[in-house]
């Protein structure tokens, strides 16, 4: 007798989103083995793919991807989104770098919880066609909620996927999703609203303004556009002030003491307001004004504030301005 025939095996993005979950239930149900990968940037998180895999002990493998991702973001060939969002080339992308991963161990193919026609921009029929063509993988990337709806898979066409066992769905309804989340005993779930920050108009604007005016980026200056206020001060200087204590934790939490000037008030209730990489004198006196101007101080009067830069601490007299006068600097 011959030796059995290998069971087929798959490799899943994952969001951690239902149509990830039920894509992958739907695969396990003909007997193929599934397993998931979530990426991971500032921009979004793989926490509700952990959460899944913890739930569903469908296996997923994580991978940070900031530096392959921050190059496809400053251009991306099929361009934007309402906001900063590139859809279309970010799941080519993910795509391209699962099918590393799944070459690495061993799967036969990749797949994927979107539905035909759900989201206007990344989920049409060109799209699909468009992330297929760029992921890498064309021709191995199914699409399990929607398959019937789509051309066939390579694997399917050599009869090693049954496509009657696939589904058919298309279009934004949430109906269907929800019954087969009952027959799979799906209680918990998160909502189907993307999770990734770049289709936020907010946080799209504070980074045009960064890559606007800064030339190289770590990681900790996209982290600090999800906290506080932030005000342009000029080409060189941004401040990010602390809207309450949680506020002023998460931007401590990133602050380099060697790199950036941390500005306090001096024995007044006040925020926390970070200027990023440093700054010249005249734009530390405007940062602490700004400091003034969000404490419990008074306006017009003076006020200490306290300067760390460098490691060396000193303290300031300012007069504390109204808030208006930076309003047509805030992002």
């Amino acid at each position: 007798m011959g030796e059995p025939a290998k069971k087929l095996s798959a490799l899943g993005l994952s969001s951690g989103g239902l149509d990830s979950i039920l894509s992958a239930l739907v695969l396990k149900e003909q007997g193929i083995e599934v397993s998931w990968i979530s990426f991971e940037t500032p921009f979004f998180s793989a926490d509700n793919a952990r959460k899944a895999s913890a739930d569903t002990g469908i296996p997923l493998i994580t991978r940070y991807i900031l530096d392959d991702y921050l190059e496809m973001l400053l251009n991306p060939p099929a361009g934007y989104g309402k906001n900063m969002n590139p859809c279309m080339d970010c799941h080519a992308l993910m795509f391209r770098l699962a099918h590393q991963v799944m070459q690495e161990i061993g799967a036969d193919f990749l797949f994927s919880g979107e539905v035909l026609g759900q989201r206007p921009k990344s989920q049409t029929q060109n799209a699909l066609n468009y992330v297929n063509k760029h992921s890498g993988a064309p021709g191995y990337i199914l699409r399990p909620l929607s398959a019937k709806k789509l051309t066939p898979t390579i694997l399917e066409n050599q009869g090693l996927i049954d496509r009657e066992q696939l589904l058919d769905l298309n279009g934004r309804s949430r109906k269907p999703q929800m019954a087969l989340a009952e027959k799979y005993g799906i209680k918990e779930y998160p909502a189907p609203a993307g999770g990734c920050l770049l289709t936020d108009k907010g946080f799209s604007d504070r980074l045009r303004d960064l890559f606007a005016y800064q030339k190289s980026y770590a990681a900790r200056d996209f982290e600090f556009l999800k906290y506080g206020r932030h005000f342009r001060l000029s080409e060189t200087v941004k401040a990010i002030v602390g809207r309450n204590r949680s506020d002023n934790e998460q931007i401590n939490a990133h602050i380099k003491e060697d790199e950036d000037i941390i500005i306090k008030m001096a024995g007044i209730p006040g925020p926390s307001v970070i200027l990023p990489h440093g700054a010249d004198e005249q734009a530390v006196r405007l940062a602490a004004q700004l400091c003034g101007a969000y404490s419990k101080a008074k306006e017009g009067e003076t006020a200490g504030v306290s300067i760390l830069a460098g490691g060396s601490k000193r303290v300031i007299q300012v007069e504390v301005p109204e808030k208006e006068i930076f309003y047509n600097s805030i992002l």
